[in-house]
């Protein structure tokens, strides 16, 4: 493809292309100047009407999609070198640097949609020794054999150097037979509670012994790993179960009490409004449910309603909110009329627009993968062209990241391209002010990039024949895990923020454990206070030589 000149009177980039439209970043990186694509908006007022966009034009990040290895990146395929994860890994969002960062095209789920992708914020609030039970799921009560005493003990011929699995669940839940969803993880105080078909129930991370159990009349749907700060979350289930069942209940739970703290139906805003992939975020004490136009909003504390997004973007410019993303702060994806759209800052409480940043026509935004800093991936279908983009606390760009390198977000299947939030890989350190992201393929390396500047920092050796993962960073180091193998358990490894060489903080036994740590699928990782938790986002409903495996804990 032939990429578009410069514009007049402005310089291309060192890449050779031009810039977004707008002048350069500088300095702490935010435009000079006046910037028609970023606007701010009084708090609590509606936003101005904003002129039309401008001709899309190339800029730094913003240039054409190199193929890679002839096409589009295949399927990961069984049995693949390594023996690992690779059969069992979601789509990637895959991108090639070459001077520029250039996001692949979207891996094989492109064929049937988009990839997806986000960060995912956990709360540390305590659990309460005295919360009870309600019912729900039948599983092994967490002897640390990973089977009810139905198989061998997982910490049999542990090698030295080797820390141990505490224990390991099971599903013993006959599951429908296109099996279930079990979307979530939490890690809260002295429990991990875990969200699957029916039920969301808490386990106390040192023996693995159910702490508690909220049930569901029908099976989850849609859920979110973010919490509120004192540890509430809201999960969605379905209204029945027959073929034209939707997505419409919600249930606040609070995840420190083990509790049900409401229940209500989403309500129609429109008679357009189907409830087709909804999709949630949380921000302060506000709950958004997207879903194919209209967004609902209520409070997580007490399931009160918020407010709506029905409306439809206007010829005078006005966009509108449609996808949110949640954290620290709420970001709103909006629909423009000319086929545009904006990214928004939004007041969690009211859903009034903060300030804007207008992307050109045809451009939209795939991935949230953080609100503070606002960190985007967006694309352009048309042109096949990628970038991330980084843009300051008022929208405005500070900077898109450039380097070598082909590199790879992990992000979740689903049935449309609704969820903003759900790549795993892909982490942002704002105190740091860094961004990870690993390189494609096993044997990897990871890249820190500045967030200032968008260039390369340095990177972390390469493996061997494994897979190496960010997970989160904080208290300056950045955590990863190398996957497991067959014949050999995965590792979590820490990283200084100034980079350095990897140290090993724990070390998964080999023997009869690595098969079973191996074989989750897609699994939900968290590393939290010296203990690494893994456990399934689909259950299949079936599993050979025993029952299928739901949540593994690893510790010293």
């Amino acid at each position: 493809m032939t990429v578009p000149p410069p514009p007049p009177n402005q310089p291309p980039g060192p890449d050779g292309y031009g810039h977004l439209p707008g002048p350069p970043p500088q300095g702490y990186g935010y435009p000079q100047g006046p910037n028609p694509y970023a606007q701010q908006y009084p708090p609590q007022q509606p936003a101005p009407p904003q002129p039309h966009a401008q001709p899309p034009q190339a800029g730094p990040g913003w240039g054409p999609y190199p193929p890679q290895h002839g096409g589009l990146p295949q399927a990961p395929q069984p049995g693949g070198p390594g023996g690992g994860r690779s059969r069992n890994k979601p789509a990637l969002v895959a991108a090639a640097m070459a001077g520029v960062l250039v996001l692949g095209a979207g891996g094989y789920f492109l064929l049937a949609g988009d990839d997806e992708g986000g960060k995912d914020p956990k709360a540390q609030a305590s659990a309460p020794a005295d919360a009870k039970p309600s019912g729900g799921a039948s599983v092994d009560k967490g002897d640390g054999n990973g089977g009810g005493g139905q198989e061998a003990d997982l910490n049999s011929g542990r090698k030295p150097g080797e820390d141990k699995v505490l224990w390991v669940k099971t599903n013993s839940v006959e599951l429908p037979g296109a099996g279930a969803d079990a979307p979530a993880q939490w890690v809260v105080g002295d429990t991990v509670v875990k969200a699957a078909y029916k039920s969301v129930t808490a386990y106390g991370v040192r023996d693995g012994k159910e702490r508690w159990t909220v049930s569901f009349p029908e099976k989850i749907c849609t859920a979110t790993n973010t919490t509120t700060a004192d540890a509430k979350t809201v999960v969605g289930f379905m209204n029945g179960q027959s073929s034209s069942a939707k997505c419409n209940q919600l249930k606040g739970i609070d995840l420190k009490a083990g509790k049900e703290t409401w229940t209500k139906e989403v309500p129609d805003e429109g008679m357009f409004d189907i409830m087709v992939s909804p999709t949630l975020a949380i921000a302060g004490d506000t709950v958004t449910v997207s879903r194919m136009g209209p967004t609902s909003a209520f409070k997580v504390s007490t399931g009160d309603k918020l407010f709506a997004r029905t409306e439809q973007p206007t010829t005078d410019g006005k966009c509108v909110p449609e996808t949110y993303a949640g954290g620290s702060r709420m970001v709103a994806v909006a629909r423009c009329i000319d086929e545009g759209e904006e990214v928004q800052g939004a007041d969690p409480a009211t859903g009034n627009t903060t300030w804007g940043y207008k992307l050109p026509k045809d451009w939209k935004v795939t991935k949230v993968y953080s609100v503070d800093p606002v960190v985007i991936d967006v694309t352009n279908k048309t042109k096949k062209e990628r970038a991330v983009a980084v843009l300051g606390p008022d929208g405005k760009l500070r900077t898109q990241l450039t380097g070598e390198g082909n590199f790879a977000a992990e992000c979740d299947l689903t049935l449309l391209d609704r969820s903003l939030q759900n790549c795993k890989g892909a982490v942002v350190d704002g105190p740091s002010n860094t961004m990870y992201l690993p390189t494609e393929g096993r044997s990897n390396e990871i890249a820190a990039f500045d967030l200032t500047t968008g260039k390369i920092k340095w990177r972390t050796p390469a493996g061997e024949g494994r897979r190496l993962l960010p997970l989160r960073a904080e208290n300056g180091q950045l955590y990863a895990y190398l996957d497991a193998e067959k014949d050999k358990g995965g590792e979590v490894v820490a990283v200084p923020a100034a980079g350095g060489k990897p140290t090993t903080l724990l070390r998964n036994p080999s023997g009869p454990a690595a098969p079973v740590e191996n074989a989750f699928f897609s699994p939900q990782l968290d590393f939290v206070d010296g203990r690494l938790f893994i456990s399934a986002t689909r259950l299949l409903g079936n599993s050979k030589g025993g029952q299928e495996k739901l949540l593994m804990v690893f510790g010293k």
